[in-house]
């Protein structure tokens, strides 16, 4: 890795903290990788996204000044990846690529998160989901139970299961920003569980590259960032060789 290498900002899901990243930024620091770990815990009212975007775009900020990065999400951060990258572009830093991991695609109109999820389950699905959180409900709520097959680390788990931030309907129906000119670098996609088989497959319709585990992700866990870091920094490899 050069001195001139885009740094790698990692940007967890609103609704976890950056545990859901596991032991992967250690991973991609011993492979010779700068890596800024975003931790954003203070959106926690409205506007939600902007709130997000704010406080990421300000440690991403603090950590490397103005320097090239690589923007990589996870799950519901893929939704806020482009107005990251239109905080960077404020600051003349240049976006050297968009990587999607096991993550929602940012919409090309003013969208819901609720209305976006409709794209990526099933009607049946996105119908429960909604009936739920409007019931007042919130998402997510597992349970170390419920987690268990999907993250088989006890210390992984536990910490994943600490970072939960459940959220009401009215994070769900806030309407998401939307960046201007975007995308405006190189973007690609990787899953990891065949509950983003949708999003893949729009990426790839979009001629993203596109990497993933057959048959259905590694161990068919969304949080393969707990279960085999070195593996999925394999795939981000990959995925960016790709770009």
């Amino acid at each position: 890795m050069t001195v001139d290498a885009p740094v790698t900002v990692l940007a967890h899901s609103p609704l976890v903290g950056p545990a859901s990243w596991g032991r992967l930024p250690d991973v991609l620091r011993e492979r010779g990788e700068r890596v800024v770990l975003v931790d954003v815990t203070d959106d926690d009212c409205a506007p939600y996204a902007s709130r997000y975007v704010a406080r990421a775009a300000l440690q991403v900020r603090e950590a490397v000044g103005a320097a090239p990065v690589a923007l990589v999400s996870h799950s519901g951060a893929g939704y806020l990846l482009p107005m990251l990258g239109t905080a960077r572009r404020a600051l003349r830093s240049t976006v050297a690529a968009y990587v999607f991991c096991d993550s929602g695609l940012p919409p090309a109109r003013p969208m819901s998160r609720l209305d976006l999820l409709g794209t990526e389950l099933s009607a049946e699905e996105a119908a429960a989901f909604g009936a739920h959180i409007d019931g007042g409900g919130r998402h997510p709520e597992w349970t170390d139970d419920d987690l268990r097959g999907l993250v088989p680390g006890d210390a992984e788990r536990a910490a994943l299961v600490a970072s939960l931030r459940p959220r009401a309907a009215d994070f769900y129906r806030e309407l998401l920003p939307i960046a201007p000119d975007w995308p405006d670098a190189p973007c690609g996609f990787v899953q990891l569980s065949a509950g983003y088989d949708r999003p893949a497959r729009a990426a790839a319709a979009r001629g993203w590259p596109v990497v993933s585990v057959e048959p259905a992700g590694i161990a068919g866990s969304h949080f393969a960032a707990c279960v085999e870091p070195e593996r999925l920094a394999d795939l981000l490899s990959d995925v960016r060789v790709a770009l």
